[in-house]
């Protein structure tokens, strides 16, 4: 009889305390605010094609080309930004994955151009690795690694197919995560998904496919699919959606294993997607490094309340990580439009809510299950005592308010890196008319990256 009654209780106390654990906040202090202005434009390398010197020539709803400089308006949604396109070069822009480096410098990437596969094949796809001086607020680039194929180890034609140099651009792959190892860099990619691996020079060298429970993972945009020329005929079939392949990777911490986090979670019919304690979620897919094949072991990730996608991924240890959650809201809720239908140029469409990083656990025993999400820290409120912000925040305090936010790591014991990507010229999340500049913070945060 006590078991009947005690059982129901204690599955109850065993849920809330897991509801009140994940909606835990740890407190985050602003250490220090570095800014890298949005307008960073860098040359394309003397080998690329001419077609290569400028970028953003197709950025016009109707993808017509556009050669005149300057002449097309950026606007995050109705909003302009105050920049335009075509660029005199290549923009370093959308930094999406960071890794810091036991020299003090951090490894991160531009990722596909602006926005789309369509309107981004005069965009370079590249790695950065970036020093910051946190005393000056300011970013600077020590190297910059342009990505190739050369020994045309992708499964399709590339855009530079028949250039002399076949660099990559952001119509073949949509880089948005990065691990570098000693020979080189593993990076997670959206259009396929496809995990792929880049020698120190930048070189690809693998495309990995992937797979989920011995069946394929397919976007909108993986090259291998093709429209049916018969309407009567069923279409392609899909299980994730555009934009909703690998937003993270992860590396073990010996690094035998790679954890991919897909950004959208896998549909199991046109209705349906994956979910975990009742809402949507997203698999994190392991890959064994030495192999280069899946192992068949993953684990969901349940989003929050809010949260529509996740932006970057970092092991902490051998069971805990850190990801980025958030939801598709830009700028302050006090700037939002009253009908987010009815978007207007001072205004922002749906304000943030939702900027978060969250510390996870994944072991042997939820693979295959839920993640135990630990706690986490809240982007949008980060005490700021001693007025260390750079721009951006509020009395006391300083905010991310930006769409995306794709950028977090560790970098000591008691200190972890964050920093959004601006998708330029397109997002203006900081103020109504400005482009958001990529902005890099260094956060004390002790007690979240202890908690357990």
């Amino acid at each position: 009889m006590k078991k009947t009654i005690l059982a129901p209780l204690a599955l109850g106390i065993l849920m809330t305390s897991a509801a009140l654990a994940e909606d835990t906040v740890f407190p985050a202090k602003l250490a220090a605010h570095a800014v890298l202005p949005a307008n960073t434009i860098i040359a394309a390398p003397a080998d690329a094609a001419d077609y290569l010197k400028t970028s953003g020539k197709f950025t016009t709803p109707d993808r017509k080309r556009t050669e005149a400089l300057g002449t097309v308006p950026g606007k995050d949604g109705v909003r302009l930004t105050g920049l335009s396109l075509p660029f005199d070069g290549q923009p370093m822009q959308g930094f999406s994955g960071i890794k810091t480096m036991p020299d003090g410098t951090f490894w991160s990437l531009s990722d596909n151009g602006f926005g789309s596969k369509m309107n981004s094949s005069d965009t370079m796809l590249m790695l950065h690795n970036i020093k910051i001086d946190w005393d000056a607020g300011k970013v600077a680039v020590v190297k910059d690694v342009f990505l190739s194929d050369p020994d045309k180890k992708a499964p399709f034609p590339i855009v530079m197919e028949g250039a002399a140099k076949r660099y990559l651009t952001g119509a073949d792959f949509d880089v948005e995560s990065i691990q570098p190892v000693a020979d080189g860099f593993w990076v997670g990619e959206e259009f396929g998904p496809y995990i792929l691996k880049f020698d120190l020079d930048g070189k690809l060298t693998d495309v990995i496919p992937t797979t989920v429970n011995g069946k394929p993972v397919m976007s909108p945009d993986n090259p291998t699919l093709a429209v049916q020329a018969d309407p009567s005929k069923p279409m392609p079939a899909l299980n994730v959606k555009r934009s909703g392949g690998y937003e993270g990777l992860a590396l073990s911490k010996d690094g035998t294993k790679l954890y991919g986090l897909l950004e959208g979670p896998l549909w199991t019919d046109a209705e349906t997607v994956e979910q975990a304690e009742g809402r949507p979620a997203l698999r994190i897919i392991e890959l064994d490094v030495a192999s280069k094949a899946w192992t068949g072991r993953s684990w969901l990730y349940p989003l929050a309340e809010g949260g529509e996608a996740i932006g970057d991924f970092n092991m902490l240890d051998d069971k805990t990580a850190l990801v980025i959650e958030r939801d598709n809201g830009a700028g302050t809720v006090d700037k939002a439009c009253a009908n987010p239908k009815e978007p207007k140029p001072d205004c922002f469409a749906v304000g943030s809510k939702v900027k978060r990083v969250y510390k996870i656990e994944m072991t042997d025993d939820n693979a295959g299950k839920a993640v135990r999400k630990i706690g986490y820290i809240d982007l949008l409120k980060i005490a700021d005592p001693d007025n260390k912000k750079r721009q951006g925040g509020g009395e006391g305090f300083y905010d991310m308010p930006f769409v995306t936010i794709e950028n977090v790591d560790r970098v000591d014991d008691t200190h972890i890196i964050v920093g959004n990507d601006n998708n330029l010229p397109f997002s203006a999340g900081r103020a109504l008319d400005k482009a958001d500049d990529n902005e890099f913070v260094l956060l004390e945060v002790g007690e979240f990256l202890n908690a357990k």
